[in-house]
């Protein structure tokens, strides 16, 4: 071999060796998938690639901040960051905690609704844990993306059904729909705050449960606790069911649910919605259970990065963390 060939030789050898330590060291570069952690620095100050990811809107709203907590594992499109990871923030609210889908945007509500009621109710801290009725924490912490400061009895009292009765009660008694605070015994009984706030009680005996001459007149936070612990002892899913009825995810609306009754059963709330531009849902589901515990908001166990609930992905049996429902299962309160 001459010289000159040698040199040749060398020379491609060494680009050679110069490509595959871009492609081992310079992945972006190739198109492949993005990781951006974000800790306190907003997207629009990480350089990707010397090009940058440009803006903070993500996932159709969602602002990442210096306030904002995350991981993305998403491709670069045209400068924005885009994939299926969702955005938990440190907002004190859903709608500033969990970021919309992207294309997606939140269904319209009045500030006298149920939707507003439940988008604007404080949330516990990012990964806070979810605690029992008597402050020690439930065993399985991986099912909840955000907590609510729903009020919690320390009795044992709360529990699936029990929680969806809590959110309706406080939301009725919170916009002044005392009229509407009517939730049924499983033996069919009526407990209507209306009568309590008067000042009549309920007694319980062999016969099933009947109103009785009480007190007076109290309108007193107070007095609607005793209420609910009542309407609490008394009620289940079963009872519950017999308020709803059966819908369908064309018709859903924030405050549905999904109910499976029975002595093994247990109930979901639809707790955000949003739609795309062709009208497709996406939806968050929140519980209470079993023994009492902190009302949450649950993962989706198909993509434990996203906890929104798709209506194209929507097949029975529908699989959330710890419970799954049979079609037919979606019900909308009577009263709605």
């Amino acid at each position: 071999m001459t010289q000159r060939q040698a040199v040749s030789v060398a020379t491609i050898l060494g680009m050679v060796v110069l490509v595959l330590l871009l492609v081992v060291c310079h992945p972006f570069s190739w198109g492949s998938e993005l990781e951006v952690a974000v800790t306190g620095t907003s997207v629009s100050e990480a350089a990707v690639s010397g090009s940058g990811v440009s803006g903070t809107a993500v996932s159709g709203g969602a602002v990442l901040s210096g306030s904002a907590k995350g991981f993305y594992s998403s491709s670069v499109t045209g400068g924005a960051v885009t994939g299926s990871a969702i955005a938990i923030g440190s907002g004190n609210t859903l709608v500033t905690r969990i970021a919309m889908p992207d294309g997606y945007v939140r269904t319209e509500d009045t500030q006298d609704s149920l939707a507003y009621f439940l988008r604007n109710y404080p949330l516990r801290k990012d990964k806070s844990k979810v605690k029992l009725y008597d402050g020690s924490y439930k065993v399985n912490q991986d099912a909840h993306v955000a907590i609510f400061k729903l009020p919690l009895e320390k009795e044992n009292l709360q529990q699936c059904a029990d929680s969806i009765i809590r959110v309706y009660a406080e939301y009725y008694y919170k916009t002044g729909q005392y009229d509407k605070i009517v939730f049924r015994f499983v033996d069919g009984f009526e407990a209507d705050y209306s009568k309590w706030r008067a000042g009549a009680r309920i007694e319980v005996g062999a016969n099933g449960a009947q109103w009785t001459d009480g007190t007076a007149a109290d309108e007193s936070y107070a007095a609607f606790k005793k209420y609910l612990r009542m309407v609490f002892s008394y009620a289940n899913t079963t009872s519950l069911k017999s308020e709803f009825t059966a819908t369908d995810i064309s018709r859903m609306q924030i405050g549905d649910i999904f109910l499976q009754d029975g002595s093994s059963g247990h109930v979901v709330m639809v707790a955000d919605l949003c739609e795309n531009a062709e009208g497709k849902k996406a939806f968050l589901l929140a519980q209470g259970s079993t023994p009492a515990q902190q009302f949450h908001v649950l993962k989706n166990p198909a993509h434990e990065d996203d906890p929104w609930y798709y209506e194209e992905e929507l097949t029975y049996p529908l699989k959330t963390p710890e419970f799954t429902f049979q079609e037919g299962s979606l019900m909308h309160r009577n009263d709605g």
